[in-house]
């Protein structure tokens, strides 16, 4: 990563100064991290997920710090992570018994337990809504009682499809010791627990242009995907200490959950059957969620027998190229100078040109 800058001691500080009283140039009262974790949550989730690090307070904190930059928001929360001791990895979270704020399947109407559409933009206009620019801030706010978090277990939509054999089955190859992205280097072929991390940690912007792509064709067979089911809501977070031996309860985190439903024609081994992708990440993400699970199932092409020709079918193309940070260092280091590179380029085209024009010449 390139972050440190040589140069005039004076100039970075008055630079740095700059970069604080453009925070404040308006004169405006300065937002509080409050206001920030609650009414721009959406933002505070996004860079929790992928500053990998669930702290809305830090979260919110980073935002504000960087401006709303989001990505370097991410940057300085991934950073801060660096810094934390690690003292234990959770056992794996069961999201049959999240306490639901959202559930929703496009591929079935009627569900155990009903559609839950809770919070989202999907049913309003896309119109500014003026009345915002003189919102009473305190009384702004309405108790909507019947989407209330529902507290208690709902069956998985698509076991409809796993009870007729209609569904590839998940096999669970849970390992003692994970792949660590943020510990160890990447390794090819990856492994699903490998480039799931990953694509957890990823940019959303790129993903959801990969996962547009293999809509558009561009991808696995080109086919179109079904939204099998979508959750957001609460969940527990379980450690299991080598002292104790069991099982204790350390908090609770929002995650938002996608399974999507792929088509798969079937191979000499498998009959044609659907398949699936899977998407988790923190906070209320629905979009990302959705856009790693159809990434999933393209990286599971090999698997299928399929052939690989797209970029959302390679893995290197994708797990290299998913991460904002890393893209964000390698992209603006090109600001730093490059003095003595671009001379060297300079004096190889003068050359290059004046051999050319003496050869015209003779």
């Amino acid at each position: 990563m390139y972050v440190a800058v040589k140069g005039g001691e004076k100039a970075i500080k008055s630079s740095l100064k700059l970069l604080e009283n453009k925070r404040k140039e308006t004169g405006t009262k300065s937002i509080e991290i409050n206001q920030i974790k609650e009414q721009l949550s959406f933002a505070v989730d996004r860079v929790i997920n992928e500053g990998s690090l669930y702290d809305k307070d830090l979260s919110a904190l980073a935002i504000k710090q960087s401006q709303g930059d989001l990505v370097e928001a991410i940057f300085l929360l991934r950073a801060y992570r660096t810094t934390l001791e690690r003292y234990a990895y959770s056992t794996a979270i069961d999201t049959s018994k999240i306490i639901i704020k959202r559930r929703i399947s496009a591929s079935f109407k009627d569900i155990p337990g009903g559609q839950i559409l809770g919070p989202t933009f999907d049913y309003s206009h896309r119109l500014l809504d003026f009345s915002l620019m003189k919102e009473d801030e305190i009384n702004s706010y309405e108790n909507i009682n019947n989407q209330e978090p529902k507290n208690k277990e709902f069956p998985s939509v698509i076991d409809y499809l796993n009870n007729e054999n209609l569904l590839e089955q998940e096999i669970n190859n849970l390992k003692d010791n994970p792949f660590d992205v943020t510990r160890d280097p990447m390794k090819f072929p990856a492994s699903r627990d490998q480039w799931m991390q990953i694509l957890a940690r990823g940019d959303e912007g790129f993903l959801l242009g990969l996962s547009y792509s293999a809509i558009r064709g561009f991808g696995s067979k080109g086919t179109h995907p079904f939204v099998g089911e979508i959750k957001y809501g609460i969940v527990d977070i379980f450690i299991s200490p080598d002292e104790l031996g069991f099982e204790i309860c350390i908090g609770s985190i929002e995650i938002s959950e996608c399974q999507m439903i792929d088509q798969f024609e079937g191979n000499k081994n498998t009959p044609p059957q659907f398949t699936r992708g899977y998407g988790l990440t923190f906070g209320y993400n629905e979009r990302k969620s959705m856009a790693i699970s159809i990434v999933d199932r393209a990286l599971k092409s090999e698997g299928y027998g399929e052939e690989i020709k797209f970029p959302i079918q390679d893995h290197e193309f994708v797990l290299y190229h998913a991460d904002n940070v890393e893209a964000q260092g390698f992209v603006t280091h090109l600001k730093l100078p490059h003095y003595v590179d671009f001379q060297g380029e300079l004096n190889l085209i003068r050359k290059l040109r004046n051999e050319i024009l003496q050869g015209k010449k003779l």
